[in-house]
């Protein structure tokens, strides 16, 4: 398969890339101009590497013209900076997404996958684990975002024929997780320890989250790509909750050494739990999570890249 990714020099994207070059698809990636030198780009030379806008129409034609199949991962925003100005969340990914939807539409291109937030869009938990019908009522502008792309990626597969598949991914964590991020604990903390630096921690640290270790999502990604059946909506997670503090302990263990932590005031959009169901992608796609949580960490402390 001829495939696009479109923000493949992050690092969901860049370990996809290389998942589907190992699978011997031919990969294009399109990103922001100087992404290939990324650290994550790493070990990307098989791709065809393409720059641009993504904003920007006839840069996203140019790169849709061909593609057999989309991936999409870009997003201008993470969830605490969407609070911080709700319109350019908004046109910075919704706008641009209908552009790619149009392109890919007039291209001819046969699937899209999405990759939206399984831990933002269903909003407080009704009932756990939380399955692809479970009331979506996100508390942060990013997850209405991402809800919005859901039903527009929806809406042109049903007008258009454009297969869509959406994956509502939880918190993945693994080997080249840059620790300067403002999201993605399992590297912050890991950094942070290893670096003797402080961790701060919004709350008590009881916040539950479903992590999910990469290679088990980019299994995941590989099964979507030759799926054939009925489902649009995946649930994409490890289908076991973690807190805060349970992961310093694993770390601690792991590296033994000990955290500082310094613990902060709660905020408002952190939801007190949050784990996913995976039933639907096991019964369908038959494909489930082959890494503990423990295991996933020990493979990442041994690759793990620190800035």
């Amino acid at each position: 398969m001829k495939i696009t990714l479109f923000g493949g020099a992050g690092f969901l994207g860049a370990q996809i890339a290389r998942s589907l070059l190992c699978q011997g698809h031919e990969v294009r990636i399109f990103d922001k101009p100087g992404a290939k030198t990324h650290p994550h780009a790493f070990g990307l030379e098989g791709a065809v590497w393409l720059e641009g806008d993504f904003a920007n129409s006839l840069d996203v034609q140019n790169a849709v013209v061909g593609s057999d199949i989309i991936l999409h991962l870009i997003s201008s925003t993470i969830p605490k900076q969407s609070s911080e100005d709700l319109s350019y969340d908004l046109v910075s990914n919704a706008v641009p997404t209908l552009q790619l939807l149009d392109c890919a539409r007039d291209a001819g291109v046969k699937k899209l996958l999405y990759f939206s937030s399984g831990g933002t869009v269903y909003g407080q938990a009704q009932y756990l684990p939380m399955d692809e019908n479970h009331p979506t009522n996100p508390l942060v502008p990013y997850g209405i975002t991402k809800l919005a792309i859901e039903k527009y990626c929806l809406l042109y597969e049903k007008l258009y024929g454009l297969r869509t598949h959406i994956l509502r991914v939880s918190n993945p964590y693994g080997p080249t997780q840059l620790a300067n991020q403002a999201q993605g604990a399992v590297g912050v903390f890991l950094s942070r320890i290893l670096n003797n630096q402080p961790i701060e921690i919004w709350g008590d640290g009881t916040v539950i989250r479903d992590y999910l270790y990469i290679d088990d999502l980019t299994r995941a990604v590989n099964h979507l790509i030759d799926y054939r059946g009925s489902e649009s909506v995946f649930n994409i997670g490890s289908g076991v909750g973690l807190n805060l503090n349970e992961i310093i302990v694993f770390i601690e263990s792991a590296l033994d050494k000990k955290a500082d932590c310094r613990y902060r005031e709660s905020r408002s959009f952190d939801v007190p739990t949050n784990i996913l169901s995976i039933e639907r992608a096991q019964q369908e796609l038959g494909w489930a999570p082959e890494h503990s949580f423990a295991s996933g960490l020990k493979k990442t402390i041994e690759n793990i890249v620190l800035r």
